[in-house]
């Protein structure tokens, strides 16, 4: 006997045996036994089953959960978004106490001033880095060129520069800054075209950029006397990658007079300069794009963009710091990330900031008006788009069309 003509003739009796006495039930069973050759208590599990079983059925209609955050919030939290320079939601929401009220304060809501009720800004404060993802989803996907590296080792001088281990002391206070270079070529290395030079103190994230006119290491090291005047802590070290422009004579005689620790990565190990790199993308590529940037007035932009940027960058925009391990529960080992901060909150922690120092910064933050920073950086952006977008793409058309040899030599010097 098939396993359905069982469930059929069960079915049979479980309409009678709900409703049935005991004694008509225990009879019910004994056929079913019989019938079916399953145990009693198999007969019986599968005649209790077989009663509580139901033809399809219509689901009913749930009812739809009245919306959390309305429109009005969603307005006001798109203008933030956008004038805090489109962070995501996490980044947004630890740096909304700050946003929030220097925005009402310059009066930068403009038309949708009247949305502002203390219902909408406590809903603003209040509201989580997912939910601001997930709220701003459809903004973002409407508005969505990769870059080649370009490294040169410099191998004459690499073994006499220690090679530095993560977490070494002197990472552990504000000081010590990864360098790096992010090369404004568009889709070719041939000619000669800007660079922007990164540095990034470890502890803190507090970020410095300065375009370059080339690769020469003589622009890194006239660069460097500028970036340790601009940051507000004591330069102690630096950390770069293996390229010549910064292994040669010239930049460790410059960090050796100044008493600077100075590391090196490991060959092919872009991890190790972890911290400088991912800047690289979120504040060099994300604000200069991946467009070829060759003329001065380009070079003369770019600075321009940056001296904007480090403002809006150190003293408003949150970021989070690697604080050690834990293991899930799959046992593997993850990173663990504090509450995102501004540099600018990270280095008034850490105690060593001077008293004029943090009075200075003090000053620029109560006398800058981020939304004004982010018209001027757009503003910036718009005219480099403006002269260096259709040059970028006739090049890119040109080295798409090149000979397959010769797109392979132009492109494989990235690697």
């Amino acid at each position: 006997m098939s396993m359905l003509t069982k469930r059929e003739i069960t079915k049979k009796y479980a309409r009678e045996y709900a409703a049935a006495s005991k004694k008509a039930r225990g009879r019910m069973l004994d056929e079913l036994v019989a019938t079916t050759g399953w145990s009693r208590a198999n007969a019986r599990r599968q005649v209790t089953a077989a009663g509580k079983r139901r033809g399809p059925q219509r689901a009913a209609k749930r009812a739809l959960r009245a919306r959390t955050y309305g429109y009005d919030t969603l307005k006001l939290l798109i203008r933030v978004w956008m004038l805090a320079g489109q962070p995501s939601g996490k980044y947004l929401a630890a740096t909304m106490g700050i946003w929030l009220p220097k925005l009402i304060e310059h009066g930068e809501f403009g038309d949708d001033a009247h949305r502002l009720t203390e219902h909408t800004r406590a809903q603003l404060l209040a509201v989580s880095g997912a939910t601001i993802d997930r709220l701003l989803k459809p903004t973002r996907d409407g508005m969505r060129l990769t870059g080649i590296s370009g490294t040169k080792a410099g191998p004459l001088l690499r073994t006499s520069i220690t090679v530095r281990k993560a977490g070494d002391e002197h990472e552990q206070t504000p000081g010590f800054c990864e360098i790096d270079l992010v090369l404004h070529c568009g889709p070719t290395l041939k000619g000669e075209f800007c660079r922007s030079l990164t540095v990034t103190d470890v502890h803190t994230g507090w970020t410095e950029n300065i375009a370059l006119k080339n690769g020469a290491h003589r622009w890194v090291l006239e660069a460097m006397p500028i970036i340790e005047a601009r940051l507000p802590f004591r330069l102690t070290g630096i950390d770069s990658d293996n390229g010549g422009e910064f292994i040669n004579e010239a930049l460790i005689g410059w960090a050796q007079e100044r008493d600077l620790f100075f590391t090196r990565a490991r060959p092919y190990h872009s991890n190790d300069n972890a911290h400088v790199e991912q800047k690289n993308g979120d504040v060099v590529r994300r604000h200069a794009f991946h467009y070829r940037y060759d003329t001065a007035a380009e070079l003369r932009l770019l600075n321009e963009l940056y001296a904007l940027v480090r403002v809006r960058l150190n003293l408003f925009t949150g970021t989070t710091k690697a604080i050690g391990y834990r293991t899930n529960r799959n046992g593997k080992s993850v990173r663990v990330y504090d509450k995102p901060r501004t540099p600018h909150q990270r280095l008034i922690d850490s105690g060593v900031l001077t008293a004029e120092k943090t009075a200075e910064l003090a000053a620029l933050f109560q006398s800058t008006n981020p939304a004004e920073l982010t018209r001027q950086i757009t503003a910036i952006q718009t005219r480099l788009i403006h002269l260096a977008a259709a040059k970028t793409a006739a090049i890119s058309a040109g080295v798409s069309r090149a000979k397959p040899g010769e797109a392979r030599t132009h492109l494989s010097r990235a690697s």
